[in-house]
């Protein structure tokens, strides 16, 4: 009886983690640094494109922003578009376009960063945590989420990270396999989102 009970509890837990492939729509967002406008249909000849949700107040953010730049140096030359999708953005104080734009330069990041003011795309993809995740891959027939979660298993210390999720997540997609995990739990902040 108990193991049973610790295998369904261990189904539950599982569940909402799980992808299957979940169809994403086109969306449009606001690039901050570029000034224009960041769409899916712009990059149908990427291997992937990794958006990022992250806020600029953010603890656990912070401590992952230099692990996302070199991530994007890494990967960026083999196909994969990077952008970071801010769901805070005028919601908190420190949150908007010119900080933004501040700590990009601060922190060398040279790619979009994407305002979502509304919160559509981060409602639209079930967003939880800062920072999470998803990486879309584009088919003929449209986009599909490949894999979400963590970036790694150690948001506090880089160096002892022993799961490195996104970076195997796409080098799976760049030998033409599929990630495995293809999802994993997030942690870091809490998602604010706005009441409507």
């Amino acid at each position: 009886m108990k193991k049973l009970l610790i295998l369904s509890f261990s189904m539950l837990v599982l569940i909402p983690y799980t992808v299957s492939a979940q169809r994403v729509d086109n969306f449009q967002l606001p690039d901050v640094l570029s000034g224009g406008t960041f769409s899916l249909t712009e990059h149908n000849d990427a291997k992937g494109v990794v958006l990022i949700f992250t806020s600029l107040n953010c603890p656990f953010s912070k401590l992952y922003e230099e692990r996302i730049v070199n991530l994007h140096t890494e990967f960026n030359p083999q196909g994969f578009v990077f952008a970071l999708v801010n769901p805070h953005v005028k919601l908190e104080e420190g949150e908007s376009a010119d900080e933004m734009k501040k700590r990009a330069e601060e922190r060398g990041i040279m790619f979009s960063f994407l305002a979502d003011e509304d919160q559509v795309v981060t409602r639209q993809l079930g967003i939880t945590k800062l920072p999470e995740v998803v990486l879309v891959t584009p088919s003929p027939t449209g986009y599909s989420i490949a894999y979400r979660g963590a970036i790694d298993n150690n948001p506090q210390v880089a160096a002892n990270a022993n799961l490195r999720y996104l970076e195997s997540a796409m080098t799976a997609i760049a030998n033409r396999r599929n990630p495995s995990p293809a999802s994993s739990r997030p942690v870091g902040c809490n998602i604010r989102l706005l009441d409507f």
